[in-house]
């Protein structure tokens, strides 16, 4: 089937489960009734997912509080009761986040418990992100390795170990997400591919990475207006990443400035076209989406395009995020017809 549709990963939580439109919202309920209610959380994204005629869903990262963090929770040597206050994306903003203090080690399994519950309510394929190994060091604070290449290969060698498990849950897509890589991009091209790499060892499943400009708020978006007419940072990490056995990159193209010629860099990669802004309130339009996919299918074979979104949609407001589903499904119906 010409251009498949998924979302970047993330889809904004129910107000009954955590403040909506916030990242890093803590949970409203507690002990057994929050298990319930991630679980029910989780259902709920998978549904709203096919009835919009996504087709390979994710769980909508929603028994995570942030798609790094999620993870960091389930590892040995972290310190959350100390957190200390850090710059992140080269200090584009501030955050509180926990340190470093111990060899890292898995505690057990991280994600099998929202794995499970998607593959047993959906038949179409699963997409599940996991942080990337660059992203994950720039968003804690080191107080042991006192080097961050070792550290991040330490912590890829952690995802590489949930990921593998994901995959024997029946997980089709292993994302791994890496918004560092368009800020640090001689590092990326130097290291941060090859720490990737390690994070997928042994996959067999499918296997992308997702850059972006970041979701969107108010951060981000002022950032990218000190970027300038042209984003094209990622011409530096592109050719790495062509390189690697990484097979699909997912990329935003809706309303972005990134010239869309840089995707020729990619011959063989699948390209995850972001057809859908996910900084604007405005819900896109089947033709709007139809006239992204075709403005990318001049760069990459039509065969070689799956259609999502830019980012994450966690901050976005659920009513405007679900009718932007909508329109991506549609959208991409409406390009197999006119391309197919």
């Amino acid at each position: 089937m010409l251009f498949p549709t998924t979302i970047a990963g993330s889809l904004p939580k129910p107000e009954w489960l955590a403040e909506p439109n916030k990242l890093w919202a803590p949970w409203k309920p507690t002990g057994p009734d929050l298990v319930r209610a991630k679980r029910d959380a989780t259902i709920l994204a998978v549904k709203i997912q096919e009835d919009a005629g996504i087709d390979i869903v994710t769980e909508g990262e929603q028994a995570r509080q942030h798609f790094v963090h999620g993870f960091l929770e389930a590892v040995d040597g972290i310190d959350f009761a100390n957190k200390v206050e850090m710059g992140i994306r080269n200090d584009r903003y501030k955050a509180m986040v926990p340190q470093v203090t111990a060899p890292l080690r898995l505690k057990g399994r991280v994600h099998e418990f929202e794995a499970l519950i998607a593959r047993a309510h959906t038949g179409n394929k699963i997409k599940f992100t996991l942080p990337g190994p660059m992203t994950i060091i720039d968003t804690i604070a080191d107080r042991f390795y006192g080097d961050r290449v070792k550290m991040a290969f330490a912590f890829a060698a952690l995802l590489n170990q949930e990921a593998l498990a994901l995959q024997a849950d029946g997980i089709d897509m292993i994302q791994f997400d890496e918004p560092a890589f368009n800020v640090y991009m001689s590092e990326a091209a130097d290291w941060g591919v090859e720490a990737l790499q390690r994070a997928a060892e042994g996959l067999t499943c499918a296997t992308a990475v997702h850059i972006c400009y970041g979701y969107g708020i108010k951060a981000n978006t002022d950032w990218k207006e000190t970027l300038g007419a042209e984003w094209r940072q990622y011409e530096q990490i592109f050719p790495a990443i062509d390189k690697s056995p990484i097979q699909q990159v997912a990329i935003e193209c809706r309303n972005s400035k990134v010239p869309l010629d840089l995707l020729s860099l990619l011959p063989n990669k699948i390209v995850q076209a972001g057809v859908i802004d996910v900084a604007s309130d405005q819900v896109e339009t089947a033709e709007d989406v139809c006239a992204t996919l075709e403005a990318v299918m001049k760069h990459v074979p039509k065969s070689n395009i799956i259609a999502t979104t830019n980012c994450g949609m966690a901050p976005m407001f659920r009513d405007i995020a679900e009718a932007k589903l909508v329109a991506l499904g549609a959208g991409a119906e409406l390009a197999r017809q006119r391309f197919g």
